[in-house]
Formats: C-alpha cells, structure tokens, sequence
C-alpha cells in the first residue's frame, strides 16, 4: 500500500531557506515505522517546490497513492488544504490525515474548514498513524474508534477517541537514518519549560521529557555519517538538560572517529564546563540560548524567569570553549517600552553574542499566550480562515502600535550590529592545550563569516572594516594552531588588498602543512599569475589541472609563457 508523507509549503517567503525547505524529523520517524511494516512510503516536500499544487497533482498520477498524510503548522495549513483538496478531485477514495501541531490544537477548525479531511492525529504520531494505515490496509474502516489519539467524522458530527499514551521509550522505534537522509535530528521529546510563546508543552502534553540513549542517538548519527552528512542541527527544545547523557552522546561521537559538527539549542541554566568542553571536542560550533529581553519583567511574564547574571554567565562561559553563542530576542512583548528596549540593548553590550536573532512576538494556536487571549475573548480560532501565519500581540496590544514596534527591532539589531566587531576582538577562550585545534577552528570559521560570509557587509554601520576584523581572527587562530582556513584566510584578504607578497608568505606556510589542499594551490597560483610570474603559478596550478575549473588557468597560463 502506497503513503504519501508530505511537508506543505510555508505561506509566507523566508530568508532561511534551509529551515524553511527542511521536512520535519516526525515524518521520519512515521516513514520508518510504517517502512518498517510494509508500507511504500514517498516523502513529498512541497517546500521546495515553486508550483507545489502543479507539481502534487503530477506525483499524484504517477504513485497513485492510498493515504495522503500532512506534517501541518499554522503557516503551511492553506498549501495543506490545497493539496488535500487535489487529492480528493482525483482520486476520492484517497484517505486524507492530518497530524503535527496545528492539527493538534486546532482539529474542530480544520474540519469545519476542509471536508476533504478524514483523520487528525492528535499529537505524537507514529503509533497512531501506523493503525490509521493497518485500517486502511485491511479495509476495515468501522474500527477507527478503537485507535487512540484521533479525530474524525462520525455521522455529520466532529468526534475523537481517548488521547494515546505517549511513547516511553523512544528507543523501540526504528531509526529513520535506516531509510532517510536527513540533518535534523532530536535526542529527546519534550519541555519542562512553560515558555507563554512556544507550543512545545502543550503539543507533547506532559512537562516530563523522555529521551533516546546515547548509543541509539549516536547510531543515528553514524549511519548518516556514512552517507556522507558531517552537520547536523540537533533540534531539541534544551538539547543539555541531561547533562550526563549529553556527555555520554559526545564521548561516543569522539570515540567512533565521527569528524561531525553540529548546532544545538539550550538554556543558560543548564550548560557547565564539563558539558561544553565534551560538546566542543565533538564537534559543537554553535548554541542558541532564549534571551527574549533585557527586562527581568518581560522575561517573567514570557516564562523565561532567568536573571541577567546567569545569562551573562553563560554566554562568556559558551564562547570561552569556542562554541558560538546566538541568542534570540523577542520584541513587541507584552509590557514593552523603549526602556524595556533599553534593557536588551544594555544586556546585548554585557552578553555580546556573536549571533542575534531578533523576533517580533507573534501568536498562534497552542501557545500560552493564544489560550490567554481566547480566554478574554480577544481571539477566536475562525481568525485562521484568514490567510495569515500568525498574528502579531501588538495588534492585541493597547500599548503598542506598529510604528513603535518596528523601531524597537530597529534598535536591536543596529546595537548588535554596531557592536559586533567589538564582541569579535574580545574574545577570550579557556586555555586549554586540548582546545587549541578547536579554537583554531572556531576563529578561522568566525573569520571567514567576516571575510566573505553573513557579516562581509553591514548595513547598520558606516566604513564597515570587515576585512580588519576577519584579518585578526585569522591571525589569533593559527596562534593556537595551523589552521588550514586560516591561512587561506589571510592569502584571499591580502590577495584582494592587492598585498600579494604578503599573501604567498602565508599560503605558503599554509602548504608546508596541508600541501593538498586543492584551495592553497589555486590561491598561490592566481597570487603568482597577478605578479606575472606565469611558469610559477602553472606549477600550482598543474598539481589539480584534472579538477574542473582549473583547466582555464592552465591554458591561461601557458598562452601566457608562449607568448
């Protein structure tokens, strides 16, 4: 029996195309439990897709497929519903099933709003959804009521069945990497926090987190790894909760000679030494800790009741390992002001991330903040009949207006942007000899995010001297340790400056110790071309004339000799 599992396209444009194109782990784990049961599965990603609706009707044809299941947010629901509504127009007898949190905390509205829907599952997925599909298989369709954690139609009426028991151990599921190749993963379902923004709590329904072992987690790993992925995004609400399973997944990662790196999400209170030192020396370059705001009384009113010293404390303490900090702030918060605003943009100057996300506060179903609106009667759910992702507070907000709101994110993100080479030069990092090659590492890729990468311009800053600041990290970093971006680093800078001595002195270098690196030899041969030292450069050029692209240097080179 063919299933189709499939990520709608987000309504609104994003300029983070990964996140935005990326499939969801769950329909991972779905498609491997299903694999596992004999099921045909497709994964169908009409994120990625510039006319999703065209493009579905044509898989549809050709797969002809039983049941059509939708991963649906709040802001991919309307791609959801026109794909749903295709399905039926083909093929009637097609089951639809929707799942994932905007079917969790909005299954009446949805099935008011498309009477093509057959089943919501209503929260975790996996086991629900593989008898939906054992349903189906066996055509006995009169025993939906006996499956746990559904909503469906019941003579004209929109009826459910008991919720199902969550999953305790993670572990029996199959791993998705048998089947899926993917980047995201997750270690641990779940968030003790009660963050008024976030739907995470409500969507599992316990604060408990449960979690996957070390050993399973890591496998997951190494079976992508050996498909050729080496960065992974590990998305878990607060990936160093369990400290003491975070360092077991790291050693394990380090011990199976698995050359990954990663990005994780946590708390400021719940990182220490040991933790960030394992997570570096696994391959950790980047973790990204809530701040929402300067103001304690934002924070409390937010759900994220830290102090400024421990935020404070663990942003140096991040960075000193040679982890990235990036700290996300929201703005337009319940209470906000332009001294509130003033309070972040004091609290970025003491934290100084070296990344900053800057989020206006918007609402959607399934969150503190939505229930407390509904609950004034502010809201209702026949608002999302609008083709709208979300609603922003200040549209609830007698307090605040659009104009203010907009120059609060104005000032964020120029006090951020005016004091990043500030952060940059001052960075301090633990003197640990078992550290330098990571520091090496972290200050040639911060290096490189300057010279050529998110921070080569700043519009925020008049004579943005990006080239001055990507120079000193290069330099810092080989002072830990001979860094191979490093010193291609500085050959590219000087080599653009037109200080092309300057820069073979240090390609060179950089040869002396990785002299195969197809980048050093192109460098040092366009360095030598630009000083007419022709016969020279072809030597460089010549060790990599088979690789594409170097072909033209070489005939360039020899026209040159020749003439």
């Amino acid at each position: 029996m063919k299933i189709f599992l499939v990520n709608p396209k987000l309504l609104d444009f994003r300029t983070d195309e990964y996140d935005s194109f990326s499939v969801p782990i769950g329909l991972y784990y779905i498609g491997a439990l299903l694999k596992t049961n004999g099921f045909d599965i497709e994964i169908v990603n009409l994120a990625v897709q510039e006319q999703p609706v065209t493009y579905f009707r044509d898989r549809l044809c050709v797969a002809k497929p039983d049941i059509v299941a939708f991963s649906v947010l709040n802001a991919n629901r309307f791609s959801a519903f026109e794909a749903a509504k295709e399905t039926k127009q083909i093929n009637k007898n097609i089951k639809i099933v929707f799942g994932g949190p905007c079917a969790t905390f909005l299954p009446e509205f949805l099935f008011k709003s498309l009477p093509e829907l057959d089943y919501i599952v209503e929260g975790e997925g996996e086991l629900t959804f593989l008898e939906i599909a054992e349903m189906v298989r066996s055509g006995k369709n009169d025993a939906i009521e006996d499956i746990q954690g559904i909503w469906f139609r019941k003579d004209g009426q929109i009826t459910h069945t008991k919720p199902r028991e969550l999953i305790d151990d993670l572990d029996k599921l199959p791993n998705p990497a048998q089947f899926f190749d993917f980047q995201h993963l997750s270690l641990s379902r779940g968030c003790p926090g009660k963050c008024q923004f976030c739907g995470s709590p409500k969507f599992w329904g316990k604060t408990n987190v449960r979690w996957h072992s070390a050993e399973w987690f890591v496998d997951q790993i190494q079976l992508l790894y050996k498909k050729g992925i080496t960065h992974f995004y590990i998305s878990d609400d607060t990936f160093t909760m369990d400290k003491k399973r975070v360092v077991e997944v790291c050693k394990m990662i380090i011990s199976r000679k698995l050359i990954i790196t990663f990005a994780a999400i946590s708390r400021v209170d719940f990182i220490n030494e040991d933790v960030l030192f394992n997570m570096r020396k696994a391959g950790c370059v980047q973790i990204s800790f809530g701040v929402e705001s300067g103001s304690l009384k934002i924070r409390k009113n937010l759900g994220k009741p830290f102090s400024n010293e421990k935020i404070i404390q663990s942003f140096q303490l991040t960075l000193s390992y040679g982890i990235l900090p990036r700290a996300y702030f929201i703005y337009g918060s319940p209470g906000e002001t332009q001294a509130t605003i003033d309070e972040s943009c004091e609290l970025i100057a003491k934290i100084k991330p070296l990344s900053a996300i800057f989020y206006l506060l918007v609402i959607f179903p399934g969150t503190g903040l939505y229930d407390r609106l509904k609950e004034r009667g502010l809201a209702k759910d026949e608002i999302w009949e609008e083709k709208i992702e979300d609603i922003p507070w200040f549209d609830f907000d007698s307090g605040l207006c659009f104009e203010d709101v907009k120059l609060f994110g104005e000032n964020l993100r120029r006090v951020f942007y005016k004091n990043l080479d500030k952060f940059a030069l001052d960075i301090k990092l633990v003197n640990n000899s078992e550290l330098f090659s990571e520091h090496a590492k972290f200050l040639s890729r911060l290096g490189i995010t300057f010279s050529h990468g998110e921070y080569a311009e700043n519009k925020y800053v008049d004579n943005w001297d990006n080239k001055f600041i990507a120079e000193k990290l290069f330099i810092k970093a080989l002072e830990y340790s001979h860094e191979l971006d490093a010193y291609l680093g500085l050959g590219m800078l000087y080599q653009k400056k037109g200080k092309f001595n300057k820069a073979i002195f240090f390609l060179e270098k950089g040869l002396g110790y990785f002299p195969d690196s197809y980048d050093l030899h192109l460098c040092m041969g366009l360095c030598y071309m630009n000083i007419n030292e022709f016969r020279i450069a072809l030597n460089f050029f010549n060790k990599f004339k088979d690789e594409p692209g170097m072909q033209q240097y070489v005939n360039i080179c020899n026209q040159r000799i020749e003439s």
